[in-house]
């Protein structure tokens, strides 16, 4: 990772709102995950801003007070940037943007950014950028308040369009071109999960940064880029992978996050169809982050969205060697004990033992307990395997350790 000392951060500052749907303690775990969100775009946020509202102003999202304190905040240090944790309107963001002067980014516009960044071939950066050009569309009145008028003057005599709205018209008119060339690309995709052949297809799941990469490195021997960031991942990476004398297809795939924008879902279709066409699905999780079980339920949420939740899946918690549960004091007898106070064994012990074995704690970084997430995969991807073939029974053993012959 690059260290922050040589690199120039663009000053930021967040902000979120306070209501039933998201307490307290929610808002605070969103924006600790927005920070790093900006921190993997290259920000550095040196301020948070929080208002308790039953419903966003429809104006500016937060109240004019609010926005007061903010306008005073970011002229006062120099900031850059302001972040909302929501998705802002058009017309909240240019209201926003009229008043402190500063560029205005939501979410959605931040994940963009970042995708933008990430994206190293020319798929991906097709994906990206039809994802941009529909969150654009709608906002480029506040974009182009400058040009909106209409033309006139010597040679500028027409059928009276404004500038904004011929620049719409050469978004949409792009917008249908990458869509066109993302069908082509597509098909191609296509093709080449068909020329595979009949191999058991896995596939990697999960939340942004829980050790996805890192672990299609271990098990496959190869080099997918990692780095602790979010969003490290874009392109989809399939590899063969041999356990036993058994083969079969490992891809890795772009991580899930709560409040994925729709357009990424959408422009994604292609990587998310390596899930969607996998016969397993290894489901990482982060199990030393305080909000897991919300990160499963995200990806979850994800996979139903895209007719993906019915499919056979093995939860791997990872960065066991992260996990450090909070504690009590012997002598507080008022603070409840919560499953954030649940030991490493306790844990085994609660849903995660209900799995029917279909659940393994490793730590792909240090490679502890691999040899059961081997043994685990080996079993499934055979009951596959035999299921496909069942003249091949007698070629793999019903346990990995039985195959005397693997390589060490």
């Amino acid at each position: 990772m690059l260290d922050k000392e040589t690199i120039s951060y663009e000053r930021t500052v967040l902000v979120g709102i306070l209501n039933r749907e998201q307490p307290e303690e929610k808002l605070r775990e969103y924006l600790d995950e927005l920070e790093f969100l900006t921190y993997t775009a290259g920000g550095e946020v040196v301020g948070r801003f929080i208002q308790r509202v039953d419903t966003p102003n429809p104006k500016t999202f937060v109240g004019s007070g609010k926005i007061a304190e903010i306008e005073e905040f970011v002229r006062e240090n120099d900031v850059g940037a302001v972040i909302f944790d929501d998705e802002l309107s058009a017309v909240q963001q240019r209201n926003i943007e009229k008043q402190l002067r500063r560029k205005i980014l939501d979410r959605t516009g931040l994940i963009l950014d970042i995708f933008a960044q990430r994206a190293s071939t020319s798929y991906a950066r097709t994906q990206v950028e039809l994802a941009q050009y529909e969150y654009l569309l709608p906002r480029l009145t506040g974009l182009w308040t400058h040009l909106e008028r209409q033309r006139g003057g010597i040679g500028m005599r027409g059928p009276g369009e404004t500038e904004i709205e011929t620049d719409r018209r050469i978004v949409r008119d792009r917008i249908s071109l990458l869509k066109k060339k993302l069908t082509r690309i597509d098909k191609q995709m296509e093709t080449q999960r068909g020329n595979r052949g009949s191999l058991v297809r896995v596939a990697l799941v999960g939340y942004t940064n829980v050790g996805k990469s890192t672990l299609m490195n271990v098990i496959s021997k190869s080099e997918v880029f990692a780095e602790n960031k979010l969003f490290a991942t874009l392109d989809t990476t399939v590899r063969k992978v041999v356990l036993g004398n058994l083969p079969f297809l490992l891809s890795d795939t772009v991580g899930f996050i709560r409040k994925l924008p729709t357009q990424l879902v959408e422009s994604f279709k292609s990587t998310l169809d390596e899930v969607r066409e996998a016969d397993l699905l290894l489901h990482v999780v982060d199990i030393s982050h305080p909000s897991f079980e919300d990160h499963i339920a995200s990806v979850n949420q994800i996979l139903s969205e895209i007719k993906c939740a019915d499919k056979q899946t093995v939860m791997v918690f990872n960065k066991i060697d992260l996990y450090k549960p909070e504690t009590l004091d012997e002598d507080d007898l008022i603070t409840p004990r919560t499953s954030r106070h649940y030991s490493m064994g306790e844990w085994r012990k609660t849903w995660m033992h209900r799995m029917g074995g279909n659940a393994v704690f490793i730590s792909a970084l240090n490679r502890e307990n691999l040899d059961e997430f081997r043994k685990t995969v080996y079993r499934e991807v055979r009951k596959i395997h035999i299921s496909r073939f069942p003249y091949n029974n007698f070629l793999y053993p019903e346990h990995l350790d039985e195959y005397t012959q693997e390589e060490p």
